[in-house]
């Protein structure tokens, strides 16, 4: 996956569209040895795998919250010496239209940049297409963004979502 551009960017991980992607992803993350921290929805990190998932780098999130992620997640990035954080835009494996925001928000606020992780089922192969420094321009940036994620193929390409903000 090469090297990358700092010590702290947001990793994001699309198209994520299978249960599969989890473990493919965790392969790579030891693969690489890169300091990888992931986040996931809070119920995932009750018993029984709880210890588990915060051991392979999970941060759970309450998606009651919404702001508070947002802060937490630039909070802990301006804390950690190395802080590559994924996050998952569409913020689940089944289709919706379009992204959540959130992922530019903390790129900004924290002032990092967002790496265009993905799993390509197509060519059966996980990498970095590009490294994307948030601006003021939303727009700008997912244009750099859909240009990264060209030709990626998800394991089920019906339930990719666009690379739009919702």
């Amino acid at each position: 996956m090469g090297t990358p551009p700092g010590p702290k960017m947001i990793l994001l991980a699309y198209p994520h569209t299978s249960n599969w992607d989890f473990p493919a992803g965790l392969m790579a993350r030891f693969t690489c040895g890169w300091p990888i921290r992931w986040v996931g929805k809070h119920t995932l990190f009750r018993a029984p795998f709880g210890r588990l998932f915060r051991w392979l780098g999970g941060i759970p999130i309450n998606r009651s919250r919404p702001g508070g992620f947002i802060d937490d997640v630039v909070a802990q990035i301006h804390a950690d010496a190395h802080a590559i954080v994924c996050i998952a835009p569409e913020g689940t494996r089944a289709y919706v239209e379009g992204w959540k925001s959130g992922f530019h928000r903390i790129a900004r606020q924290a002032n990092v940049p967002i790496a265009l992780g993905y799993i390509d089922w197509g060519r059966r192969c996980v990498g970095i297409a590009a490294y994307v420094q948030p601006t003021d321009d939303v727009e700008a940036d997912l244009e750099a963004i859909r240009a990264g994620y060209a030709g990626i193929k998800a394991l089920y390409p019906e339930k990719a979502s666009q690379i739009a903000i919702r």
